[in-house]
């Protein structure tokens, strides 16, 4: 089974970007589809974004659209780069993996997740 980690969270004013990534030692992550969730601060966890292992199609979850974009960057990393940050961004960001994507935004399918990576949106 594959265990994924993230990286790239940190402390950022609203307004400002991030570019988190997604990845695995020793494994190609290409014959996984890999998504990104996010968990908030008392709120329960909610997927962003997954990209398929097959034809590298990218879905979204409705309310993610438009700040969020997924990419594989090559066979051992997934980012996720998020732009114009806002406070109620503010959360653990995760990755896992899966034989296909989920019905965003849910996760149903998907393991390997890492410890998360926190991003912080300051006002």
């Amino acid at each position: 089974q594959v265990q994924l980690v993230e990286s790239g969270g940190g402390l950022v004013q609203s307004g400002g970007s991030l570019r988190l990534s997604c990845a695995a030692s020793g494994v190609s992550l290409d014959m996984y589809a890999i998504g990104w969730f996010r968990q908030a601060p008392g709120k329960e966890r909610e997927g962003i974004s997954c990209i398929s292992s097959s034809d590298g199609v990218k879905v979204y979850a409705d309310s993610m659209k438009g700040r969020f974009t997924i990419t594989r960057d090559n066979a051992k990393k997934v980012s996720l780069q998020l732009i114009m940050l806002k406070p109620e961004d503010t959360a653990v960001y995760y990755c896992a993996a899966a034989w296909g994507c989920p019905g965003l935004p849910g996760d149903y399918g998907m393991s390997g997740w890492g410890k998360g990576t926190r991003v912080t949106v300051s006002s």
